[in-house]
């Protein structure tokens, strides 16, 4: 039977099938022949042309093995850095973006089995960061280009710079605020109580009006028993002038306000991640089974912020756990504590009391330049008991 004419609908049957990608196990990556069934595969497995290719590999296997993984990795990164640059994505996605181009290297003729393997391996050479999550392996591509690195650094510099700038903006402002705030504390009227001293300071007013009447002297018409009255109206107003003098200094100054503001913005200085060595932690996960599940364990590593090494304290056992799967322990009252998260972040202290109504503890700070202080509405979770 002769071969198909080019336009007739077989001819262009089969040109559409050897168009697009076709099965793995039918592909040679010694010949690259892809075959589109498994008797295709098989006759050309059979055919003189592949012997010679096996010949060719048998006598320095190893060779072929890394020439194939070379190309297979260097590929790879090419499209990671080309097409996602340094953002973080999952592997599957990567992948099936490579495979797409028809002529590429296929995985079954490199040193990995799978693509976990493949990505795990990426890891550990430092080529890219990896991580695992529920919905797979993520992972993101390390740039090491010197000119990029520089780019970066330039980028951070400017970044500094302009928030330095910011920040001096931001400080004007405030001195202005304060100076403005200061200006109108100063001319706020001092009221003082109403009593009979304004009965007094009117007879007084009468009194003096009648004091500088010029066709009488003060002698004639004011006995002494009126001029002492007028000097002890005068001495209350001096004394009711100076107690208010005092009140304005009672007032909060300037400073005290600042602290203020500083004592606020530590409480809300915060992150995302919490993790100290030598805490006692509780293990809330249920996925290693009833033997850790609400067991208590000592923190002795932390690895990237989020991730603990942890020892069991019943069993010794040393498990690797993320910070979700974990969670604080709060000691009873006298015990020491160490402060996780806020603008006390480091400190140990030692636990006061606890209101388990709002879910938070009184600490006092037992270490560093703030030992001594009390620090009241720590939560829960921001402080743990120490090992």
């Amino acid at each position: 039977m002769g071969k198909a004419d080019f336009l007739s609908p077989k001819a262009i049957a089969n040109r559409i099938k050897s168009k697009g990608l076709q099965k793995l196990r039918w592909y040679c990556q010694m010949c690259q022949k892809q075959c589109r069934d498994e008797n295709g595969f098989k006759c050309h497995c059979m055919s003189e042309s592949h012997q010679r290719q096996l010949l060719l590999a048998s006598e320095n296997p190893q060779r072929f093995l890394n020439y194939f993984s070379t190309e297979f990795r260097n590929d790879f990164l090419e499209l990671l850095r080309r097409r996602f640059g340094t953002k973080r994505v999952h592997n599957n996605i990567v992948y099936n973006e490579y495979i797409s181009h028809r002529e590429h290297i296929h995985m079954n003729a490199t040193q990995w089995e799978t693509l976990t393997d493949f990505t795990k391996w990426l890891g550990r050479e430092g080529f890219c960061k990896v991580d695992e999550t529920p919905k797979g392996w993520y992972i993101q591509y390390i740039d090491r280009d010197p000119e990029t690195i520089r780019r970066q650094q330039e980028l951070e510099r400017k970044k500094k710079q302009d928030l330095d700038d910011e920040e001096k903006t931001a400080k004007f402002i405030e001195k202005q605020v304060r100076r403005g705030l200061e200006g109108k504390e100063l001319e706020t009227p001092v009221y003082t109580e109403l009593s009979r001293e304004s009965e007094e300071e009117k007879g007084n007013q009468i009194l003096m009006s009648a004091v500088k009447t010029p066709s009488y002297s003060s002698s004639s018409v004011l006995g002494p028993n009126a001029l002492k009255t007028v000097g002890e109206v005068v001495k209350r107003k001096e004394s009711s002038h100076t107690s208010g003098q005092s009140k304005e200094k009672k007032k909060k100054s300037a400073l005290d306000e600042i602290m203020e503001l500083e004592e606020e913005k530590k409480r809300t200085a915060r992150t995302d991640y919490w993790l100290q060595p030598e805490i006692i932690v509780k293990i809330v996960t249920k996925k290693l089974g009833e033997k850790y599940h609400k067991k208590k364990a000592v923190v002795k590593e932390v690895i990237d912020k989020y991730t603990a090494v942890v020892k069991m304290l019943d069993s010794g056992d040393k498990l690797k756990l993320d910070q979700t799967h974990l969670e604080t322990v709060i000691p009873a009252p006298g015990k020491k504590v160490l402060v996780l998260n806020g603008g006390y972040r480091g400190n140990e202290g030692i636990l006061e009391s606890i209101n388990e109504k709002s879910f938070s503890a009184t600490i006092t700070i037992d270490s560093g330049p703030l030992k001594g202080r009390r620090v009241e509405g720590v939560l829960y979770e921001d402080i743990s008991k120490l090992a």
